[in-house]
């Protein structure tokens, strides 16, 4: 039997006929410089061919699943991925959800939960006589108290589930967290209605409401003058504008008077209910959701469960003193303490009935433990996961399923960790190893790269640079070949920078007293005018000191908007700045149609090139895709038309009429440098900057985007499929391009995610330059390339969770 993975002649995107043997069973690392071709390699050839052909020997139809231009590939096993891509961004999935851990405890509490009876107030013991309580969808039946005769509802699985009516919140129905109105954005007091004091409002749209809200306040029996400025309007008359007739906001002033019947009789919606209404109709419109949040909706807690998702019902039943909300609160590691003490706590019958529960429970999250993450709780919703965060969490799971003969293909799963805690991980890929699979990772992670069985460089550069092998054997063989800036940084003939030395002033910011989720109420001092690094073990508090109390202080300080910091008793040293930039790894859009060159302006002054090249007086408007004109009206500009599957999902196929191209043949007749704006959109950053660089407004916000290692961006790639680290570094290459007078303070999480060393390098080397020029550059990161190159540390820890949260250290590296 053949022990290789053998790769002929693979030529997908960059790759440039590529031919390989990679060992089975082994512990394969791909390197290279971010956009060499390394994930076309592993994702797009091995692991799309490897699903096709498992799909194809089942007899399955795989036209859908075409085979990848590749000639050959052998010896390939089923494959499974696991990427940074996170599918499942419902508001409703957890931690705990996404694991079943959450499952196996709603288990445990409906078989030994004990309830206070609502009538007497005594504790109600379990009832075990029919076993339904096992049953996911059984539905409650009555039982009397034991005490008092009231009838009380049976607990079952479905009574602790905020997915179900039987356990959800009834005021929020199990999101934890409403929508409601922040009238401050939604109109300005300052503003009278007919000078456009409604965000959103158009004059067209005013010019038809305003006899509406005057026949509304007619038929109640006042006026409603649209040149009085908002801020001055009495009660009633602000109560009809922003909550209608039919508000309790504005019927508490007419309680015995019923509304109008018709909009001509004066029957008005209200702006904030209306703008409501159309979020909640449209919830399935990422774009229209987006816009509806920055006109004017925000959102808050749920009061009536205080953001818990469920019902008043299941937060008061407790396992041995502990609720169920209680314990999704609790990390994983205190979780795992809990469960092990529990057969010492359980007596008489309880335990023989409990204990598969929590043998379950116990491995589960052994395995959790086991990927890094035993600082998340269960409670934590998904979407707010990194992307290093849910692929170790797809880690866990598939180390409890004993698969073996699988290709198991993951992208970066080290993002996010901290040195500490590689070791740990190196030991989880291992484990999938020894069960006789084939485990492949992309990784630049130099301890990962020294732990593997097999190493293959592939660049030598990105984009029509790369998709070559350039080294390739174990990590010794990979150290000493000449050529691979891989094995440079791995044998130490390249190292990252070191710190420049600055000493710096004496102005500082200094955070008081931050004691927000696991924070010991630590006082921090960060010195302006130098590149510091906070570091510590996931979970130990980086985040919530960085992003949730100073990123937040920073916001209401600068702008006076946005949400409160997490508590703290107060930061010194504003005086010392001009403005604050917070560039995190949220997404720059939800919406697909964003794109990298539309988020970072660079599209703009490209159709204008396009425009002025045009014999046929198109305009810059025909090159663009998001409005009509030039794009393609079959597929609306996006090159893809949607299919619906009814109970399959989705398949999105290539527009027949553009064939993909987005726009109307006479659009692409107009040529630059001999590239069309389709073959613009499909250039990356460094290819762009060959055709555009005479042209200063368009080559001056490519040369940003390069400089933070985005060279090898496709400029058309979807916002929406942009990992952490790439949105964030598209960020902070726009905010360059800003015009910053006095000093600025940057406050950056992980800007190095998914960069390989000599781009981190590249990286700080910007970095570096903005303290240069005056500003500060305050960083969360676990790159032990970018701590040796920081002038300031600030390490928190010792631990993640419970056991982190204090300060260990600050100082210069070294000291």
């Amino acid at each position: 039997m053949d022990d290789f993975i053998r790769v002929t002649g693979a030529r997908l995107h960059n790759l440039r006929n590529v031919s390989l043997s990679l060992p089975k069973n082994k512990l394969v690392v791909l390197t290279g410089l971010s956009g060499s071709g390394k994930s076309t390699l592993a994702f797009d050839t091995l692991h799309r061919e490897g699903q096709r052909q498992y799909l194809e020997s089942l007899g399955m139809v795989t036209g859908f699943a075409s085979k990848p231009a590749v000639d050959s590939i052998t010896g390939l096993s089923p494959s499974i991925s696991v990427d940074q891509h996170l599918t499942n961004r419902s508001p409703r999935s957890t931690v705990g959800t996404v694991t079943e851990v959450f499952t196996y405890l709603r288990l445990l509490w409906s078989r030994i939960g004990v309830r206070p009876c609502p009538g007497c107030g005594k504790d109600i013991p379990p009832s075990h006589a029919d076993g339904a309580e096992a049953d996911e969808d059984a539905e409650p039946g009555q039982r009397p108290c034991p005490h008092c005769s009231a009838p009380v509802p049976e607990l079952v699985m479905g009574s602790f589930s905020f997915n179900k009516p039987a356990g959800a919140c009834p005021a929020c129905t199990g999101l934890g967290e409403v929508i409601r109105p922040d009238v401050r954005r939604l109109v300005d007091d300052g503003k009278s209605l007919a000078q456009g004091a409604v965000n959103g409002w158009n004059a067209k749209f005013t010019d038809w409401s305003v006899p509406v809200l005057r026949a509304a306040a007619g038929h109640y029996g006042f006026t409603f003058d649209v040149d009085t400025p908002l801020g001055e309007l009495d009660d009633r008359q602000r109560d009809l504008l922003l909550h209608g007739v039919e508000g309790p906001e504005f019927r508490r002033h007419f309680p015995d008077t019923d509304p109008p019947a018709t909009v001509s009789a004066g029957r008005f919606e209200g702006v904030a209910t209306a703008l409501l209404r159309r979020y909640s109709d449209r919830a399935d419109d990422p774009e229209y959701r987006e816009r509806a949040e920055r006109q004017g909706l925000v959102k808050q807690p749920c009061g009536e469960c205080d953001g818990t998702r469920l019902g008043a019902a299941a937060r008061a039943v407790t396992v041995h003193g502990l609720t169920v909300v209680e314990a999704t609160r609790l990390a994983l590691t205190d979780l795992a303490g809990w469960l092990g003490g529990l057969r010492e706590r359980s007596g008489g019958d309880e335990w023989p009935l409990v204990e598969p529960v929590v043998a379950d429970l116990e491995e589960r999250v052994r395995r959790l433990l086991d990927v890094g993450v035993g600082y998340l709780t269960l409670g934590q919703a998904t979407p707010s996961l990194s992307a290093g965060e849910t692929q170790r969490l797809r880690l866990a799971a598939l180390l409890g399923s004993g698969l073996t003969g699988v290709l198991y293909v993951l992208d970066e799963p080290t993002i996010g960790l901290h040195p500490s805690d590689t070791t740990r991980l190196i030991g989880v890929l291992r484990r999938l190893r020894d069960l006789g699979n084939t485990v492949l990772v992309i990784e630049h992670d130099l301890d990962v790269l020294r732990a593997a069985d097999h190493v293959v460089d592939v660049g030598p550069g990105a984009g029509r640079h790369g998709g070559r092998i350039v080294a390739e054997g174990t990590p010794e063989e990979v150290a000493r070949t000449e050529g691979s800036v891989t094995g440079a940084y791995l044998s130490g003939r390249l190292r990252a920078p070191r710190a420049r030395g600055r000493g710096g002033g004496d102005a500082a910011l200094l955070i008081r007293g931050a004691r927000a989720h696991n924070l010991k109420d630590i006082t921090v001092r960060i010195p302006l005018g130098r590149l510091v690094t906070v570091t510590g073990p996931s979970g130990s508090g980086k985040s919530t000191l960085l992003l949730d109390t100073l990123g937040r202080a920073a916001r209401r300080h600068f702008h006076g908007a946005g949400e409160p910091p997490a508590e703290h008793d107060g930061i010194d040293g504003w005086e010392h700045l001009s403005k604050a930039v917070l560039i995190d790894q949220q997404p720059i859009s939800r919406v697909p149609r964003s794109n990298a060159a539309t988020y970072s302006d660079v599209f703009t002054p490209i159709r204008e090139v396009f425009a002025a090249r045009s014999r046929n007086r198109l305009t810059a408007g025909h090159f663009s895709f998001n409005v009509p004109g030039g794009r393609c009206e079959r597929c609306e500009g996006a090159g893809v038309l949607t299919v619906h599957m009814h109970f399959l999902p989705a398949v999105e196929v290539r527009c027949p009429t553009c064939k993909g191209r987005r726009f109307r043949p006479e659009v692409l007749t107009v040529r630059h440098e001999g590239h069309d704006i389709a073959e613009v959109l499909g250039a990356t950053v460094d290819e762009a900057l060959t055709v555009f660089g005479d042209v200063p407004p368009v080559a001056t916000r490519l040369r940003r985007m390069a400089d933070v290692g985005l060279g090898y961006l496709p400029l058309g790639q979807p916002a929406t499929t942009l990992s952490g680290g790439e949105a964030q570094r598209l960020k902070l290459a726009k905010e360059l391009g800003r015009r910053t007078t006095g000093r600025a303070l940057y406050l950056l999480d992980e800007p190095t995610t998914g960069l390989h060393s000599a781009d981190t390098a590249r990286l700080l080397d910007v970095l570096q330059r903005l303290v240069d020029a005056g500003h500060s550059v305050v960083t969360i990161e676990h790159s032990l390339d970018v701590v040796r190159a920081s002038d300031w540390l600030i390490d928190l820890g010792p631990e993640g969770g419970a056991g982190g949260g204090r300060l260990v250290a600050q100082g210069v590296p070294g000291n």
